[in-house]
C-alpha cells in the first residue's frame, strides 16, 4: 500500500502504489476536466474480499422465484425487517398473508428515512446521498460502502448476459461514468475488487474542459472498457471523435427508445445496455431484446406488479412496480411501490418485465433556442422545500411551473431560481391537484425528447 494524502488514506484505505499512479494519471492528464469533488470507495480490506465472495454467489445465480410464490430467503427477510426496522416493529407481527404487508413509496422514505434503518447496521460507517427522482420528492438514501460497491456485480451481471466479461485491472480505465448538464458531481477513484482500476466521473458539459476538443483528447487516453450515462449524456458522447470505443455503453437513469439504443450501436460498435435501476435498490433489471423485456438482474429481489388498492394483479397484467428485498442492507424495503408501471413474464431466461414505463429525458427551450437539460432544472429548484413539482414546456415556449399545494408560497422563489438558470419565454405557475405520483418533466415542444 502506498502512502497517500489524509484525504486519500480516508477515500482509499486500500490504495495501492498503482492505484495511486492511476488517480495521479486520471486528474492530472492535460486534457483532464475541472474536477470538482471529492470521492473514493472507502473500503476496507476484509470488505474487498467480501465483496468478491458476493460477486461470485450473485453474477449467476439463477432467479428462481415466480409470481405469487414467496420463497424461503423472503420469509427471512420479512422476519429480520420486522425486528430490526423501527418502522415495521411498530406495526406489531408481520401478518400471515405477504400481500396484507402494508406497501410503502418514495414519501415515507422521504418524511422519515431513519425509521428504515435497522437497528443492526452501524452508525459510524453510514453514508447517504440525497436524491430527487421524478416525482421530485426530496429523499436521502441510506448507504454503506460496500452497498455502493455491490452495483459492480450487477452491472457485470447485465453485461454477462451479452457476452462481456469485464477485462480491465491494473494500470487500466475499467468505466467512466458520463453527465451532461451544467452543473455535475465529478470525481476520480479506484476499484479495488478490479486491482485498483480507474474509474472517472465526468460531465461533457463544455463549461467543465478548458477546449471543447479535450472530451474526446481525454477518453481517449482513458480508453475506458466500459462508459455509462443516460440518453443525454450519449447523444453528446456521439458527437465526439473518439479512436479507441468501448467495449460497452450502459445506460441508466431514463428511459432509453429503441432508436436510440441502435444509433448508439451503430456508432461506437458495441452493445448498449439499457438498465432499469433505482437509487433505492440498485440494478433491477437490463433490456433483452431476444426476449422484448427487462431480464431482473438480483436473485434476491422480489418483484410484485399491483393494481391501484396494492393487491397483486393477473400475471402478464399491468400495473405498478413494488419491490422487495435487495442488497441496500442500510434500507431493506419491504413492498416498495415505485410509481414504475410493467407487466411481469416468465421468459426462457428468467422472470422480466415488459413494457416498462420508466423515466424519460426531456430538455427545454430558452429565448435564446438554447437547450436546458431537465436534470438543470432539478437542480436550480433543490434548495427550496418542494415536496413535489413538475415543469411543462408548451408548443408555443410558455413554460409550466407546478407546485403541490401547500408551497404555493415559495412560487416566487421558484420563479426566481430558474430565470437565473435560463432565459424563460414566460414562467406560469399552476397547482398540482392530484396527491399521486405525476410525471415531473413534459413538453410539446419540438426537439424536446432527444
Amino acid at each position: 500500500m502506498s502512502s497517500g494524502t489524509p484525504q486519500e488514506i480516508s477515500n482509499f484505505p486500500t490504495l495501492s502504489g498503482h492505484g495511486k499512479a492511476m488517480l495521479d494519471f486520471m486528474a492530472e492528464h492535460p486534457s483532464a476536466p475541472t474536477f470538482r469533488n471529492q470521492s473514493g470507495n472507502r473500503l476496507l480490506e476484509n470488505e474487498v474480499e467480501e465483496l468478491r465472495e458476493f460477486e461470485k454467489k450473485h453474477i449467476g445465480q439463477p432467479i428462481t422465484w415466480a409470481p405469487g410464490l414467496i420463497p424461503d430467503w423472503l420469509r427471512q427477510f420479512i422476519a429480520h425487517v420486522f425486528t430490526h426496522v423501527p418502522h415495521y416493529r411498530a406495526l406489531g407481527s408481520a401478518p400471515q398473508k405477504f400481500a396484507d404487508i402494508p406497501t410503502i413509496n418514495r414519501a415515507d422514505l422521504a418524511a422519515d428515512i431513519a425509521a428504515f434503518v435497522p437497528d443492526t447496521v452501524p452508525l459510524e460507517r453510514l453514508i447517504n446521498f440525497r436524491t430527487t427522482g421524478t416525482t421530485g420528492h426530496p429523499m436521502l438514501i441510506a448507504s454503506h460502502p460496500v452497498v455502493a460497491a455491490r452495483y459492480l456485480t450487477f452491472h457485470k451481471r447485465a453485461l454477462l448476459l451479452n457476452g462481456i466479461t469485464l477485462k480491465h485491472g491494473r494500470g487500466q480505465v475499467g468505466v467512466v461514468l458520463l453527465g451532461f448538464q451544467q452543473r455535475c458531481f465529478t470525481y476520480t477513484s479506484v476499484t479495488p475488487t478490479m486491482d485498483d482500476s480507474g474509474l472517472a466521473k465526468i460531465n461533457l458539459h463544455v463549461d467543465d474542459w478548458r477546449e471543447p476538443e479535450d472530451r474526446a483528447r481525454y477518453l481517449n487516453a482513458l480508453a475506458p472498457e466500459v462508459m455509462t450515462g443516460d440518453p443525454l449524456s450519449f447523444a453528446e458522447l456521439a458527437k465526439l471523435e473518439l479512436t479507441k470505443l468501448p467495449r460497452a455503453l450502459i445506460s441508466v437513469s431514463m428511459a432509453l427508445s429503441a432508436g436510440m439504443r441502435q444509433m448508439l450501436e451503430a456508432r461506437f460498435h458495441c452493445p448498449v445496455l439499457d438498465i432499469y435501476s433505482l437509487n433505492e435498490v440498485g440494478p433491477v433489471a437490463v433490456y433483452d431484446a431476444a426476449v422484448g423485456g427487462h431480464l431482473l438482474l438480483q436473485p434476491e429481489l422480489y418483484v410484485e406488479i399491483l393494481d391501484g388498492k396494492g393487491q397483486p394483479v393477473a400475471t402478464g397484467q399491468r400495473g405498478e412496480i413494488c419491490l422487495s428485498g435487495g442488497f441496500n442492507f442500510c434500507m431493506p424495503l419491504l413492498r416498495y411501490r415505485t410509481g414504475d408501471f410493467a407487466s411481469m413474464a416468465i421468459s426462457a431466461k428468467g422472470p422480466m418485465l415488459v413494457g416498462l414505463a420508466g423515466r424519460s429525458p426531456v430538455r427545454f427551450q430558452t429565448r435564446t433556442g438554447a437547450w436546458v437539460n431537465n436534470i438543470d432544472i432539478t437542480h436550480a429548484l433543490q434548495a427550496l422545500p418542494l415536496p413535489q413539482y413538475g415543469f411543462h414546456q408548451r408548443a408555443d415556449g410558455r413554460s409550466v411551473i407546478r407546485l403541490a399545494p401547500s408551497v404555493m408560497h415559495l412560487a416566487d422563489e421558484a420563479k426566481q431560481a430558474l430565470a437565473s438558470l435560463f432565459n424563460i419565454r414566460q414562467l406560469i405557475v399552476e397547482t398540482i391537484t392530484t396527491d399521486n405520483k405525476i410525471l415531473q418533466y413534459t413538453s410539446d415542444l419540438e426537439g424536446a425528447h432527444p
